[in-house]
């Protein structure tokens, strides 16, 4: 059981851990931006970032170049893990606060299985279907969807019906995904491996200018809403002694939720672990204040996938898709917790 209304105190204390992580966000980001395949200085990252030109006529090209690799390589990338990053957290935090349990995640209700079915369809059949992610977007909104209308019994969101529902309808769409797998050709199958493995080697300006204007309002509106995530966490009873619909807030905010993991899903595939593990974190160091919550997950969601970005491009030539490296760290820290008896 969650425990999530904290008393006033300390807010000084973690506002300024808030702002400390915004420094360590700003500077892992110019670590990223700095460190690849063609490494830059950084000085040349800012010369970059602010167009600062050099009084070398020497320096020219490789100005040109720097600038090109920072504006148009790396930033797409980092922006995209911090978008991506906030939406997972936020959307771990709102399910595991909604439903009361600390093991739920973003892909509970069939979120991933359906946005792969989507993705697989687009690949395995280009002509019928224009693009993966629209795609990928349409067929995860249907999954929760049919989730939701068998989870809610008499009107009532039902937790554990729900959970069943979804992971019953998740299961039917991995056995579809499989069947494409199966009919697919050698091209077709490497790249609905490729995106099931979750990264962010397809990002680019246009993905980001369809994703930051819904990611960041949603986020803002969930914000917004952390007050009545905190009541709703208590229990349903005690939500309606206190005047909050429990039942219209849940599918308010899960509704919020699913809108932040089918629109990161559908473009950079499947990551998992954040939505679980990025919300325990951030309860553990700052308590179990939603509105404290919910920004901090923000900021170590997008510190964990720019870490894990950053290690993907380096570690070895060419990419390792990202989803691999927070499996890899996912995995122990649930062991951690299990074995620290915090879940």
């Amino acid at each position: 059981m969650l425990k999530v209304i904290a008393p006033k105190k300390n807010n000084k204390r973690k506002k300024l851990l808030l702002f400390l992580l915004v420094l360590m966000v700003v500077l892992t980001s110019l670590i990223s931006l700095s460190i690849g395949p063609y490494d830059l200085s950084v000085r040349e990252v800012f010369q970059a970032i602010f167009q600062i030109k050099s009084q070398q006529f020497s320096d020219f090209e490789r100005e040109k170049l720097a600038r090109l690799i920072v504006w148009e390589i790396r930033m797409p990338r980092i922006i995209l893990a911090a978008l991506v990053g906030t939406a997972l957290s936020i959307s771990g935090n709102i399910f595991q606060s909604c439903f009361r349990n600390p093991l739920v995640e973003p892909y509970i209700l069939g979120v991933s299985s359906g946005a792969a079915f989507g993705a697989s369809m687009a690949i395995v059949f280009p002509a019928i279907f224009y693009s993966i992610p629209i795609s990928a977007f349409l067929f995860a909104g249907l999954t929760v969807l049919l989730t939701l209308s068998l989870g809610v019994i008499r009107g009532q969101i039902q937790t554990l019906s729900l959970i069943l529902a979804g992971v019953v309808i998740g299961s039917f769409f991995s056995s579809l995904v499989s069947i494409l797998k199966y009919i697919s050709n050698d091209s077709a199958l490497r790249e609905i491996v490729f995106w099931l493995l979750g990264g962010f080697y397809h990002s680019g300006w246009n993905e980001i200018y369809l994703l930051a204007p819904i990611i960041i309002p949603v986020s803002g509106f969930v914000w917004f809403l952390a007050w009545k995530l905190n009541i709703i966490s208590i229990g349903d009873e005690e939500a309606k002694s206190l005047g909050v619909d429990p039942k219209k807030n849940k599918v308010i905010l899960i509704l919020c939720a699913t809108v932040l993991t089918s629109l990161s899903v559908a473009y950079v595939g499947i990551i998992a672990w954040v939505g679980l593990m990025v919300p325990h974190a951030a309860r553990m160091i700052i308590g179990p204040d939603n509105r404290f919550v919910i920004p901090l997950s923000a900021l170590i969601g997008t510190l964990f996938l720019l870490f894990c970005d950053t290690l993907a491009r380096n570690i070895v030539t060419g990419e390792i898709p990202i989803g691999i490296l927070t499996s890899i760290l996912g995995a122990p820290y649930l062991i951690y917790l299990l074995r620290t008896k915090i879940v």
